[in-house]
């Protein structure tokens, strides 16, 4: 018997073990949106007051602050400020190289728009991390 579960039963993270809200739900479209607009002014900010606003040195800033915030409090600013945080898909420490790959894979802009069922991201994917509520 071929039965379709109603779209109240399914929520992103579902099929991975996550709950549907509260804390370790997947991270919402607004959150993220919020959250990367927090991360660039920041970058945009330091790139004017230290390089006259180039845009090499904007995306330097932006790739800086992902990794050395994901390394030290598992979130950029604008996740922390947002309520979000990157964890591990398999639990445990994030590690040193899940940082550093999922921030380059989000400065090519395309893996970070490719998302799947679960509202993950090709980057977050390939690095093996989630972007959930804390």
């Amino acid at each position: 018997m071929n039965q379709q579960q109603s779209s109240s039963d399914q929520w992103p993270g579902k099929r991975i073990g996550l709950p549907a809200e509260g804390p370790r739900s997947i991270g919402r479209l607004g959150r993220r949106l919020v959250a990367i607009a927090i991360d660039w002014a920041f970058a945009v900010v330091v790139s004017i007051a230290f390089f006259d606003y180039d845009a090499f040195a904007t995306m330097g800033v932006f790739v800086a602050a992902q990794i050395v915030l994901l390394l030290t409090a598992n979130g950029s600013f604008g996740h922390l400020i947002t309520g979000l945080r990157v964890v591990p898909l398999a639990g445990g420490y994030l590690g040193v190289w899940r940082p550093i790959v999922r921030t380059l894979l989000l400065a090519l802009v395309i893996p970070a728009v490719i998302w799947d069922t679960d509202q993950r991201g090709m980057h977050d994917r390939l690095a093996g991390t989630l972007l959930v509520r804390r």
